[in-house]
């Protein structure tokens, strides 16, 4: 594999033991996980690990809701990446439909948590959600909800749509769709909650915050897809920027890879002028800009990590003819009903 530049240090969580045994029971008591076949491919991620190490800094109850937070995220990821309602746009919109009320509801989803007949990733985004806008300010709501919604529509549309016509999108439509489907925005508002902070939004908004921001995501984003190719091309899935640069510049994949790595890796280089940039352009405002720059390296750091030691992308002990309807678990999107 090429290599990619990150200056940052390797860092965990003191409490990632914790978050690994907190997340097996939150996800079999939300019903996220129940089948056996599903148990053993989630447990190959290890997502407790992950938040641990992107988030390093969190107290232990903020680093449970992190992990969980991942888990949600990843399994409805897997149902619109690997499963049929990802090629039904009517379905994924329904879906998304029913989380959106749960993202708008006056009691943070309360009522979702505990209804029986939502399908089961309502449900538990509604824990979540109870679990984490209460403490946080009205403007970082409104940003969180934006930024989960655009990555559930886009996911919901946009991919699935590219699914249905067979559309390999271009480089430059894709690298800006690919923030929004990785849910990356949604991760990094999460630094505020994990530090205790509140980027005013007149930063936040700005040119400045923007293009630190995008240059980070953009190295999460592109890093994932360097690691995901094998897996994601076994299931016939295009929406990869490594598969997207070999189909559109005629490449093979190992030039592809090359290229990938050293765009990232340039785009590395580019978040660290644009951070530079920030900080001089808000010098009254570095007590929120600091620990949120901060989260932003770790989250690059510890995803090249994770990235690079999960079985998550990994076929192992003949688990490669493992067909999506034997993982996905069906109760997360009711599609027996």
């Amino acid at each position: 594999m090429p290599d990619i530049f990150c200056p940052f240090p390797h860092r965990i969580n003191p409490h990632v033991e914790e978050a690994r045994a907190h997340l097996v029971d939150w996800t079999r008591h939300t019903g996220l996980i129940e089948r056996e076949a599903a148990g053993k491919r989630f447990a190959k991620a290890d997502f407790g690990w992950f938040a641990a190490m992107v988030y390093p800094t969190a107290d232990a109850a903020r680093l449970n809701l992190m992990a969980d937070w991942f888990a949600w995220l990843f399994l409805v990821d897997d149902q619109l990446d690997d499963g049929s309602v990802g090629r039904s746009l009517d379905w994924a919109r329904d879906i998304v439909d029913g989380m959106r009320a749960v993202l708008e509801s006056p009691d943070h989803g309360a009522a979702a948590a505990a209804d029986p007949n939502v399908p089961v990733a309502v449900s538990a985004l509604a824990d979540l959600w109870l679990r984490t806008a209460p403490d946080a300010t009205a403007d970082w709501r409104r940003r969180f909800v934006r930024h989960l919604d655009d990555c559930l529509t886009v996911a919901a549309t946009w991919e699935a749509g590219n699914r249905v016509e067979g559309t390999v999108p271009d480089e430059k439509t894709y690298i800006e769709m690919r923030r929004h489907t990785g849910a990356i925005y949604v991760c990094m508002d999460l630094i505020d909650i994990v530090e205790r902070i509140d980027v005013p939004e007149s930063v936040h908004g700005g040119a400045a915050f923007t293009e630190a921001l995008d240059a980070a995501c953009n190295v999460v984003c592109w890093t994932n897809d360097v690691y995901s190719l094998e897996k994601e091309r076994a299931l016939g899935e295009v929406h990869n920027l490594v598969h997207i640069v070999e189909h559109h510049r005629g490449l093979d994949t190992h030039r592809a890879l090359e290229v990938v790595c050293a765009a990232t890796s340039t785009e590395t280089r580019l978040f660290l002028a644009k951070e530079r940039d920030l900080l001089a352009a808000f010098p009254g405002h570095h007590a929120v800009l600091l620990p949120s720059l901060a989260g932003m390296r770790t989250w690059m750091r510890g995803n090249l990590d994770w990235s690079r030691s999960t079985k998550r992308y990994r076929a192992v002990d003949g688990e490669e003819h493992i067909r999506p309807d034997e993982y996905l678990e069906a109760s997360l999107m009711k599609v027996d009903q």
